[in-house]
């Protein structure tokens, strides 16, 4: 079976693990502060915070953006359910948008959706491919809204000759095995606010107000005090020091997965009842996934097409999911109309894209592609 992603880890990121764990110090220390900054400094940004996964860093993205129970974010549904989960931990209300061509924010649609509770636009990258952010700022600023970026499957990708978590103040990522680089499970911040980067590192860590690695190195005692409601959100050494060997390797991972990539356009581009997701000018994008999208033209359904690739041996998955369709939202979104939302999900599938894939693996694919659907 050719599996639809795979996590690439090396005896390198095995070592530096094992380097770490041998150091003594493997939670909240100096390979977390390490990758902090290098991670900064690759996207960017001037700051960069740890966390333990995504979800955590949006959960903390909308407490110092000031999202409060009353508010409304507007995102979209057809992401991840983490997306809109994390504006109901701080007791505000998801408001759904429609989606484009490439499965990202409509931003005409998100004008509409435009309240007096309306607090921030949840802008979210969708597997890898950047969304207008110059166009969703003005906007923002417009309006007087704060402005989020879900940047989970963008690491790695840019927009307009800028990597990825520099553009604006609140950018969230992840690191989960499905995306391009790994550690395990984690996520990280970035951003150019001070007061942000300052607050979120109080909050990641029980709003603790001296952090563990001051303590350790100071040469008298020093008692803690709680300032606030905080969380236990943070990064290991040990998942800190698999990253920083990630990233190291996180510009010549992505040129690999775009030249997979190229060879599956160049394959399908021609498919009748089928469309390729393409850049358009000034956006890059890390393919984090692959997808192809079915109209009725296709001799296939989608259904039946993932039917028929897993008997091949060739895994696929369903387009993303919309979150106002499960069971957690089904209720109070069941008046919400999302036509093309639904429409993209219920008739698109990802393919394995991931490196290395052998020769052998990407020419089943495109060969069990074509010969279902050509």
């Amino acid at each position: 079976m050719i599996a639809i992603a795979k996590p690439y880890l090396t005896a390198d990121e095995a070592q530096y693990a094992y380097d770490t764990i041998l150091s003594g110090w493997v939670t909240q220390g100096p390979k977390v502060q390490e990758f902090e900054e290098k991670f900064a400094a690759y996207t960017g940004a001037k700051y960069a915070v740890a966390l333990s996964n995504c979800t955590t860093a949006l959960h903390l993205a909308m407490i110092v953006a000031g999202v409060k129970a009353g508010d409304e974010v507007i995102c979209p549904s057809m992401s991840y359910v983490a997306t809109a989960n994390s504006i109901k931990y701080v007791g505000a209300t998801p408001v759904f948008a429609e989606v484009d061509e490439h499965f990202n924010l409509d931003i005409e649609d998100v004008k509409k959706k435009i309240t007096l509770n309306t607090k921030a636009i949840l802008l979210v990258h969708q597997i890898g491919m950047p969304a207008d952010i110059d166009a969703f700022k003005l906007l923002c600023e417009q309006q007087g809204l704060k402005l989020i970026e879900d940047a989970a499957c963008a690491a790695g990708s840019a927009y307009k000759g800028k990597r990825i978590g520099s553009h604006s103040e609140l950018v969230c990522f992840s690191f989960h095995p499905r995306k391009v680089i790994t550690t395990g499970d984690g996520g990280m911040i970035t951003t150019n606010n001070e007061d942000y980067y300052k607050r979120i590192k109080l909050l990641r860590q029980h709003a603790m107000s001296v952090n563990d690695r001051e303590r350790h190195a100071a040469n008298k005692i020093i008692f803690e005090d709680h300032l606030e409601i905080g969380y236990n959100y943070r990064m290991t050494d040990i998942q800190a020091s698999v990253g920083i060997k990630q990233l190291e390797k996180l510009d010549s991972i992505v040129a690999e997965r775009r030249k997979i990539a190229e060879r599956y356009n160049a394959a399908f581009s021609d498919l009748k009842g089928v469309s390729v997701q393409k850049e358009e000018e000034g956006y890059f994008t890390n393919y984090q996934s692959y997808t192809l999208l079915f109209t009725n033209e296709a001799k296939l359904t989608r259904n039946a097409f993932m039917e028929k690739m897993l008997e091949q041996g060739v895994a696929t998955r369903r387009g993303i999911m919309t979150a106002h369709r499960e069971s957690a939202y089904k209720e109070e979104c069941k008046h919400v109309s999302l036509p093309a939302t639904n429409y993209y999900s219920d008739n698109s599938v990802v393919i394995p894209l991931f490196y290395p894939m052998k020769e052998e693996e990407i020419a089943k694919v495109i060969e069990t592609v074509k010969a279902l659907l050509a």
